[in-house]
């Protein structure tokens, strides 16, 4: 299939020029990220409040959207994508809102600590630090700590699948889902696709190199399986949404991903969105797609936390 018309039209203008981030430090990759943020849209919700709360170091904010006045609402904890070295939680108020709205459930949004200042394994402490922190305070917040389930795009998809692995072999809490938009696996970069989309599709095959040369600071690291999922023992671990883009050099390992889930028992829903790119799920100011995407992905958690 071809790209998607909105997605060319994006890629060809001036917004999907971006320099080689290469080039680049992570403080300044930052600040362009801040000068030039991508249009809001401030879908409206029921309530959005910032909370602090215990990281494996310090305190994190976590933001928390409510889409009803209901008590006892399911959880869905998300973490952003970018590559472990950028973003932030401002940047994902959007697709956190839709995903609220279209799941009927809360969504607490984790800024942890970013890379290279706090390389693997920091973001992920923080992020389960945050998991244990949300289930245990889940009263006082108004959330069914029994309903949980964890989700994040990108270099966020990595997060939320290890959390799910930290969740299960230490001492919880018990998760319902994972719900994973074109997740970032494989420090190796090996697959088919990251080699025939590793340019002209915006996220390109020496960025993710740049993205994992910040995250992971050892060779030990890339073999790591909190680090790089494809290598861990995935049986035990919860159903999961895994969504692709067809012209992502992710592609392939996200949906390599998915087949491992289900060959060590694990129930998987897996979405390829054609004419997609990396990224897509947050741009819907380019492609309706993007809305489709988080419809489904809602759809499929308000499913397994409700039932």
């Amino acid at each position: 299939m071809e790209l998607d018309a909105g997605i060319r039209a994006y890629l060809d203008s001036p917004m999907g020029q971006f320099p080689p981030l290469e080039q680049f430090t992570p403080e300044a990759v930052r600040e362009l990220l801040r000068q030039y943020p991508a249009p809001v849209l401030a879908p409206p919700i029921h309530a959005v409040r910032d909370l602090r709360l215990r990281g494996a170091q310090a305190d994190l904010l976590v933001r928390l959207y409510t889409p009803s006045a209901a008590r006892d609402l399911p959880l869905i904890v998300f973490f952003h994508g970018g590559g472990f070295v950028i973003c932030n939680v401002d940047m994902y108020d959007d697709m956190c809102k839709l995903l609220a709205n279209a799941s009927g459930c809360a969504v607490a949004s984790v800024d942890y600590r970013l890379a290279p200042e706090a390389p693997f394994p920091a973001p992920l402490e923080d992020c389960y630090a945050a998991l244990k922190a949300l289930a245990a305070q889940g009263e006082r917040l108004g959330i069914d700590p029994t309903r949980l389930a964890v989700a994040g795009d990108s270099a966020g998809g990595n997060l939320a699948t290890a959390t799910a692995l930290l969740a299960r072999d230490r001492e919880g809490p018990p998760l319902r889902y994972q719900g994973l938009l074109y997740p970032f696996l494989d420090p190796e970069r090996a697959s088919a696709s990251a080699e025939t989309l590793g340019t002209g599709y915006l996220l390109t095959r020496d960025a993710m190199q740049w993205f994992w040369g910040h995250y992971l600071k050892s060779p030990a690291d890339r073999m790591n399986p909190l680090a790089a999922p494809l290598r861990a023992k995935l049986s035990g671990l919860p159903a999961a949404t895994v969504a692709t883009a067809e012209f992502d050099p992710l592609r392939d390992e996200g949906e390599a991903y998915a087949d491992r889930l289900r060959a060590a028992g694990v129930a998987v829903t897996g979405r390829r969105y054609l004419g997609m790119i990396h990224g897509f799920a947050s741009m819907p100011y380019v492609t309706a797609v993007a809305n489709r995407a988080l419809a489904d992905l809602g759809a499929d958690l308000k499913a397994a936390l409700t039932a």
